[in-house]
């Protein structure tokens, strides 16, 4: 799960304990909005182009796909696949496309739309085509009902959707199953192979798009000219880099931006909650300090909010949430915006945690001595939805690879940097890898890096040396 932070599905999930204005927000919108499609299989201009000055030209389609591919049937219920081009500055020459995979899993395209200019500064020449993955935006929901963009909350889930929601999953467990990484990965290369156009053909992935890009290529290759990862998941079954160790990672990075001093004075204050819990709506200090990590502008700001606190001055904290909820805001706004929960549970669950007996006890007791946590392994424990059986496509790498560039930010407090060049050496086997390491980046670099992404991004798609270092000074 990129229930990482940075994408609007973990910010939704880290931001939860802080406030839910920004998801109520986007229901809002979504409640307000139908599905923009343009005829099946053909791009057409998108109904909900002028709400959005984003949206300005953007062009859809929705497609179908089997709900289940492995079934070998032509009946029972399709799948229908939501994806937004946005063509190349008129002003640039065309020379091909690239096809945005955004993380979660549980997030859709909408991710990407507010950072257009980084990604048109990062691709001169190609259009960007970003795809709603199956299970999230206007595409196909587990919720049929609940998560309809002309429901309660639209495509997010209300309160009282919860239930049916759940009941429904388990009233047909087939279906639910049938939202699976490798299904995914199926329609994506569906997707690609029918609707390419004309000139180069790129893939960008990020968090758990790396791992669906990658599925795509082992379990259903399709020819492109190069892919880019953007914060690489760690390889199926690395045990210490397992989703439900997510508080283990996330401490290591906190820890690393304190001197030894500042986290005496951490734990110091840890112990004082009188002087911090109404700063901290939740109560929960750890996963607060936690959250921070994903910016590296609210970061910095870490060892001078621990030393307030120990003042008693919870000031300077009250204020970084607040700029935290405001970043989480601009990555919202539009009808697609609010992450499937459902769709985090099930995957994350599935395929992305190794113990599947995690307990709430388990969690607690592996958290006990961090300073810095995540709310990942809790979301873990006991999951509400019928989790599926991984399939013989996990774990296996792709065979062969076109040109691929991984990058990856060294405090990367989701997607661990060590994991990265680990698995990044292993892809090296299948085609020509190149790493680059992005000093001091955090995760999703096209969002919190813009100018390492955009530079290596760029030259990268010209066929240029890309170099192996790059300092982030977002």
């Amino acid at each position: 799960m990129k229930l990482s932070t940075i994408c609007a599905a973990v910010l939704a999930v880290l931001l939860a304990s802080t406030s839910t204005s920004t998801s109520a927000s986007a229901s809002t919108l979504a409640s307000a909005t139908s599905v923009p499609s343009g005829d099946s299989a053909i791009f057409a201009p998108c109904s909900d182009a002028d709400r959005f000055p984003a949206l300005a030209g953007s062009l859809c389609l929705t497609d179908s796909v089997a709900l289940d591919p492995s079934a070998g049937v032509t009946g029972g219920e399709a799948a229908q696949l939501f994806v937004r081009k946005f063509p190349a500055d008129k002003a640039v020459r065309r020379r091909g496309e690239i096809w945005l995979i955004a993380g979660g899993p549980g997030e859709s395209g909408a991710s990407f739309y507010p950072l257009l200019p980084t990604l048109r500064r990062a691709f001169p020449g190609l259009d960007l085509i970003v795809p709603d993955h199956r299970g999230t935006g206007y595409s196909t929901k587990i919720c049929a009902v609940e998560e309809a963009p002309d429901s309660a909350e639209g495509i997010a889930l209300a309160g009282d959707e919860w239930g049916p929601c759940i009941g429904n999953a388990y009233a047909d467990p087939a279906r639910a199953k049938s939202f699976t990484v490798t299904h995914a990965a199926q329609d994506l290369s569906a997707l690609i192979g029918r609707h390419r156009g004309p000139g180069r053909t790129y893939v960008y992935g990020v968090s758990y798009g790396t791992q669906l890009v990658l599925r795509m290529m082992a379990a259903s290759p399709v020819k492109v000219d190069g892919l880019i990862l953007d914060g690489l998941v760690p390889q199926d079954g690395t045990a210490e880099a397992d989703l439900g160790r997510r508080t283990a990672i996330v401490d290591t990075v906190g820890r690393s931006l304190l001197t030894a001093d500042e986290a005496a004075v951490l734990t110091r204050v840890l112990a004082k909650p009188d002087i911090w819990r109404a700063a901290v709506p939740g109560g929960d200090l750890r996963q607060a300090m936690g959250s921070l990590l994903n910016f590296p502008a609210l970061r910095a700001r870490i060892p001078a909010i621990v030393a307030a606190l120990d003042r008693g001055d919870p000031a300077p904290m009250t204020q970084t949430l607040g700029d935290l909820r405001g970043e989480a805001a601009k990555l919202g706004g539009f009808a697609q915006s609010p992450s499937s929960v459902p769709l985090v549970i099930l995957i994350s669950g599935s395929e992305n945690n190794a113990r599947r007996d995690l307990s709430p006890e388990t969690v607690a007791k592996e958290a006990e001595a961090a300073l810095f946590t995540s709310p990942l392994p809790g979301l873990l424990a006991a999951p509400p939805f019928p989790l599926y059986d991984r399939d013989g496509w996990y774990g296996k790498a792709p065979t062969r690879l076109p040109p691929t560039l991984v990058m990856q930010g060294t405090l990367d407090p989701n997607t661990p940097y060590d994991a990265a060049r680990h698995h990044a050496a292993a892809l090296a086997q299948a085609g020509k890898v190149r790493f680059a390491a992005v000093e001091g980046g955090a995760h999703f670099l096209a969002l919190v890096a813009p100018d390492c992404f955009a530079r290596l991004s760029q030259a990268f798609v010209r066929g240029k040396r890309v170099a192996a270092r790059c300092v982030a000074a977002d």
